[in-house]
């Protein structure tokens, strides 16, 4: 066990610590944080949309339909819009890590992405044999989850841009009575102009390939390859041992890893959404909402089962109170009075369960998804502070055994807990015992 501290302490924990001051990695996760209201709003409005009454829209009488369809609208107006937000939210983040404005740095970032974004779309016209293209238009596709890696790409290398030319003082410099904001726009206007050129040769580029643009390019070199390593089992397995070795080290391993893995679970719970919405088979059995309600209850590490092994089982006080204050923000999956108050951190008898429940618990939640036993998420953005139970129901558009899923989890969680907390628990009773 002493070996095992030593080894996180002197090697995991350097690094994971440089990985975590990152600053491309610390704008990836605090831009797409600007997301995250949005979607939670538009998925409120869909779960009232398909609230488990089948019959409840029919008090609208000959309007059922159109009410359904309204309901749908804030849905599109957020989801669909995921990758401009996070576009500006990313470059905006990643500005302020280099001190320069970002408000402008952000609007340059979301200009250039829109830039590349093809401005036509083909649809199919009721009564017309062929598909007729229509220009003008941008397609939801490419502003929601299918353009969130171009997105990502292009907030950050636009933003590079950016501070590089301001940097290097290639810009126009006010008198110094101009207003402030005058100012920042003028300084902004030489570097916006490199950005711009850039990424219209960029555009100019692609259309000359098979692709026809970046958005497509994008999504078969390295698009497919990130889903597919995301979207297995064997790759999110990776992405939760992570996520839980650094946590032992006290570093925040889910937003560490989040910045990475973040964006392709993002786009699993569109993609789930958009199948959900048409009535189809739900595609992807990770996504976002996999790993915050079915992983990690009671937050990183799915410490809830813990928190009430401590409070029905505990034979020292210390353990015993300690249950009792955390279980209000356990229960709601916060879990820092936990991993720090025990502590769990840096704990050689605690690290052993806290990194492998929520790896068992990976592997029976996509083992019951994967053959029916549960439902997939049906891209319903809960936050991931809903309580077990609720949070398991809802987000499965429903579905009980979502709720029964979540449930035996919790169960995992307990068993496996439950040795390794004795052995501590009797550790801390001795203590006390000796303290009299």
């Amino acid at each position: 066990m002493g070996g095992f501290t030593r080894f996180l302490e002197e090697k995991v924990m350097p690094v994971a610590a440089k990985i975590a001051a990152q600053r491309h990695l610390q704008a990836l996760r605090d831009g797409l944080v600007l997301t995250m209201p949005l979607i939670i709003a538009g998925s409120l409005f869909l779960v009232i949309r398909w609230l488990p009454f089948d019959s409840w829209l029919d008090y609208m009488g000959s309007d059922k339909n159109l009410w359904g369809e309204r309901l749908s609208y804030p849905v599109g107006a957020t989801f669909d819009l995921i990758a401009l937000i996070a576009c500006f939210g990313i470059a905006y983040r990643l500005a302020e890590k280099y001190a320069v404005d970002a408000l402008s740095a952000g609007a340059v970032a979301v200009s250039a992405f829109l830039l590349t974004t093809p401005f036509s779309t083909t649809i199919t016209v009721e009564g017309v044999k062929e598909a007729v293209n229509v220009g003008g238009v941008v397609p939801t596709t490419y502003l929601g989850a299918g353009g969130l890696f171009v997105a990502i790409l292009i907030a950050l290398l636009s933003t590079e841009v950016y501070r590089f030319i301001i940097q290097k003082k290639i810009t126009i410099k006010m008198p110094d009575g101009v207003p402030p904001s005058v100012s920042k726009a003028f300084i902004a206007l030489i570097p916006a102009f490199f950005v711009i050129t850039i990424f219209w040769l960029v555009k100019i580029f692609f259309e000359g390939t098979d692709w026809g643009n970046i958005h497509a390019a994008f999504k078969d070199i390295i698009g497919g390859p990130l889903e597919n390593l995301g979207g297995s089992l064997g790759g999110t397995l990776v992405a939760v041992m992570a996520i839980q070795l650094l946590w032992s080290c006290g570093l925040h391993g889910a937003s560490i890893v989040g910045g990475i893995m973040g964006p392709i679970w993002l786009k699993f719970t569109a993609d789930n959404l958009a199948a959900y919405e048409a009535g189809k088979e739900i595609p992807n059995v990770i996504s976002q909402q996999f790993i915050d309600l079915f992983v990690y209850i009671g937050g990183s590490g799915a410490t809830l089962a813990l928190v009430f092994a401590m409070i029905f089982f505990a034979k020292s006080k210390q353990m015993k109170t300690l249950g009792k204050l955390a279980l209000p923000s356990g229960i709601f999956n916060i879990n820092e009075p936990i991993t720090f108050g025990m502590p769990i951190v840096m704990n050689p008898i605690m690290m052993i369960p806290f990194i492998l429940t929520p790896i068992a618990m990976t592997i029976a939640t996509y083992i019951g998804m994967e053959t029916g036993f549960a439902p997939k998420t049906a891209g319903i953005a809960l936050p991931w502070t809903m309580p077990v139970g609720f949070g398991g129901y809802m987000v499965t558009g429903n579905k009980i055994m979502g709720a029964v899923m979540q449930l035996i989890n919790f169960g995992i969680a307990f068993v496996i807990y439950f040795p390794f907390f004795k052995m501590w628990d009797n550790v801390k009773y001795k203590e006390e015992q000796a303290a009299k």
